[in-house]
């Protein structure tokens, strides 16, 4: 058994955290903190859990580090980066904020408003998309889980990429439910602001855009992403418009989706648009296109908080610890 702690249980990215590692069968979930619930009982907090885990959150300064093999960190951005130069090389850390997933110490800066605080110890962690990244995954001890929206978009263009199917520029057009914005009220989440409405924000600046293009490794062309607060509470979608370097049939490009992805359990082609709706409470990542005249637009959709947080996290946690890669997340989504 794998001894496991989570650092920040008590968000949203924690809970469901703690909802999957509490089925997986290779796991003793052991330590959870909470500032701001430190010495509660999990079922106070979350009621829902009652009869399934009897622990307390813990203050994190509490962390056990030696007792443990593997320890997410479910924190704020900042947070992270202050707690890890001082926890063991030997310890597993996977890293669900943007604190140490991009490489240029003023990229960082630029895009999260804070300096990076420990750029040493950024260079030990292996980017975290686990369909893109296997090998390198499979061997480190630190990982940087990706943003939502990156995984959405890289999923979605990385084959057109690698094949340089794309003339550029790329437009990005994505909308996210309630809960990527965490369980703090403000007021672009309060449920009268958001329940009926569609907006958006951080046009050009949004902190996911430096990973995408990291990890596409600087494209020559522009892409312009732009993210939308939508009234659901899970999911992303993600429309990807792209001028095609050549004209490519309906059958081609599912040709090509399919070459990269067929072996890859958690990633589902479809002929159309997918919904999001259909990956809810997975983690899964449906993708699907359509083409005409020299153009593509290609869709994704995923679960935020499953994919695209806590449930790409345990993915990550399986291929280090030798298990199998779909262990406690091989449910399908929930419907409806």
């Amino acid at each position: 058994m794998v001894k496991v702690g989570i650092a920040g249980g008590s968000g949203y990215g924690g809970v469901e955290l703690i909802h999957i590692l509490l089925r997986h069968p290779h796991v003793e979930l052991t330590w959870i903190s909470s500032q701001q619930h430190a010495g509660k009982k999990l079922e106070e907090v979350y009621p829902h859990l009652r009869k399934f885990l009897d622990i307390r959150f813990s203050a994190l300064e509490e962390v056990p580090a030696s007792q443990l093999d593997v320890l997410f960190l479910a924190l704020p951005h900042g947070e992270a980066m202050k707690l890890v130069p001082g926890l063991p090389q030997k310890l597993v850390i996977i890293d669900l904020s943007g604190d140490f997933r991009i490489a240029d110490p003023r990229i960082f800066e630029e895009f999260y408003h804070f300096p990076l605080s420990c750029p040493q110890e950024q260079k030990a962690f292996v980017y975290g998309l686990t369909e893109l990244n296997r090998e390198k995954i499979r061997a480190a001890r630190r990982i940087a889980n990706p943003g939502c929206f990156a995984t959405a978009t890289l999923l979605a263009l990385y084959p057109l990429f690698q094949e340089n199917w794309i003339k550029g520029p790329v437009f990005v057009d994505t909308k996210t439910g309630s809960s990527g914005a965490g369980n703090s009220p403000r007021d672009a989440t309060h449920h009268p602001r958001r329940a009926n409405s569609l907006f958006a924000y951080k046009p050009f600046k949004h902190q996911h855009l430096p990973e995408i293009t990291q990890a596409l490794e600087r494209p020559d062309y522009p892409l312009i992403l732009q993210t939308h607060s939508a009234p659901f509470v899970r999911g992303i979608f993600a429309s990807h418009y792209v001028e095609l370097a050549k004209s490519a049939t309906a059958e081609e490009v599912a040709k090509l989706y399919e070459s990269y992805y067929a072996a890859d359990f958690f990633i589902r082609w479809l002929p159309g648009s997918p919904d999001v709706n259909l990956v809810r409470h997975s983690n899964f990542v449906d993708i699907g296109a359509a083409t005409q005249n020299g153009f593509l637009i290609v869709w994704s959709v995923l679960d935020n908080l499953q994919k695209g947080a806590a449930g790409q996290a345990v993915q990550n946690m399986n291929l280090i610890c030798g298990f199998r890669e779909e262990t406690a997340l091989d449910l399908p989504p929930v419907h409806p």
